[in-house]
């Protein structure tokens, strides 16, 4: 039943959106040289590896210079990047990925393989099911970059402070995942952007 809900909400969520997203695209690409999708190989549903879509919001080989994002003061990103970070409209291109298969829109948020290298056996559950746009630790770390942003090393911040709590509520997530939890969250991320 929710696969039918992230098929019908994506498809339809492309198709309204599709002008918006057209100009975006345009505006992504007259800013900054590069392409308009940013592509990262992050890690899905039983342990598997498979590209996560963003509109790209930085310059071309940023994460080449690292992995977290701390803040929209990080040079990184391109203006436009900005706008649409703080609005997480550089999210809607996953929604090509929920239509793919390869995500849903509710479920953990998909790592990349260095950090998931570093889970307990565990917090490996989380993997057991797909990953999503949108999750409880999604909503709770919202401002997550602006967090790291006044840490003095931001990478050990996010692996023993704001990872371990982002799986606690994954796993939570996990043990209630059925459709009230699926619009719940839905919803509770509509109303974060909101206001």
């Amino acid at each position: 039943m929710i696969r039918f809900f992230d098929i019908i909400f994506s498809f339809f969520g492309l198709i309204i959106f599709l002008p918006f997203l057209l100009i975006l695209a345009l505006t992504i690409v007259i800013e900054s040289k590069g392409g308009v999708f940013y592509k990262q190989v992050r890690v899905g549903k039983n342990n598997k590896d498979f590209k996560l879509y963003k509109f790209r919001s930085m310059a071309v080989n940023a994460d080449k210079n690292g992995l977290l994002t701390i803040g929209n003061n990080d040079s990184r990103i391109t203006k436009v990047g900005k706008f649409i970070r703080k609005y997480k409209i550089d999210e809607f291109a996953q929604l090509i990925n929920v239509l793919r298969g390869d995500m849903s829109l509710v479920g953990p948020r998909p790592e990349v393989r260095k950090y998931v290298n570093l889970y307990t056996n565990k917090q490996m559950q989380v993997l057991t099911i797909k990953p999503g746009i949108s999750d409880y630790a999604s909503i709770k770390y919202f401002n997550e970059n602006e967090v790291l942003s006044k840490s003095v090393n931001p990478e050990e911040t996010y692996i023993n402070e704001i990872m371990p709590h982002k799986l606690e509520l994954n796993m939570f997530f996990l043990s209630n995942n059925n459709l009230y939890n699926y619009f719940k969250i839905i919803f509770n991320t509509i109303s974060r952007i909101a206001f």
